[in-house]
């Protein structure tokens, strides 16, 4: 929070910084899902990557997921390197990673479709992140830009009052939203395909900063 009044002879005003927040269930997780392929050529670790993605893909879509909600994600190969006594690092083989991110609109049935996909592809199948988040937050940011006007309304009658004034009109609004991206749920990451994923989807908060300068009258 600040404040800047005018000075003498000047026009008076009060410029206050309010904070507000507002929150709600999330409807929509992001999941990314990747696929190793380990082989003694690049071909061949690339076909057994993408035959693995193309598993994962097969199953997303049999437990209900819509095409549309699949996109592929990347494609990498890299050199798989050994260390080896009196001979230092040596070739053995390629390493082709490839990923999924997929959108889930369904959070009840959301387990039982990521133990499907990562069940998919074997040992090769790493579940590399999960996201909740909401599909529409536009309402959620809207209530908390109010509770952010109003936390700055508030301050700004204190400090007219302390100053023995009134509040005049408002000469300025500025919206400073937060950097505020989806929750992410930790302990996720490389999760094998005989562990089952608990869902909890807690709430989300939004939160929002405005800055409002109004004018002071006796």
């Amino acid at each position: 929070m600040g404040q800047e009044p005018g000075g003498n002879g000047e026009a008076r005003t009060v410029t206050v910084t309010g904070t507000g927040w507002a929150e709600a269930p999330p409807d929509l997780m992001l999941v990314s899902v990747g696929v190793e392929g380990r082989a003694e050529s690049v071909e061949e670790a690339y076909a057994a990557a993408s035959e693995g993605l193309a598993a994962v893909g097969s199953a997303l879509r049999s437990h209900g997921v819509a095409p549309a909600d699949i996109r592929s994600a990347g494609l990498s190969v890299r050199a798989d390197l050994a260390w080896r006594d009196g001979e230092g690092q040596k070739l053995v083989g390629y390493v082709a990673s490839s990923s999924l991110t997929v959108r889930l609109r369904d959070l009840v049935s959301a387990s039982s479709v990521i133990s499907g996909a990562v069940g998919a592809a074997g040992d090769n199948v790493r579940l590399n992140n999960l996201q909740l988040v909401l599909s529409d937050d536009a309402a959620v940011r809207a209530e908390a830009r109010e509770a952010a006007w109003h936390d700055a309304l508030r301050t700004a009658m204190q400090y007219a009052a302390l100053a023995s004034a009134t509040l005049g009109r408002v000469l300025s609004v500025t919206d400073r939203p937060p950097q505020a991206g989806p929750v992410p749920l930790a302990g996720m990451q490389r999760t094998s395909a005989s562990e089952g994923v608990a869902v909890e989807p807690g709430t989300n908060r939004i939160e929002a900063i405005v800055t409002a300068t109004w004018a002071l009258e006796q």
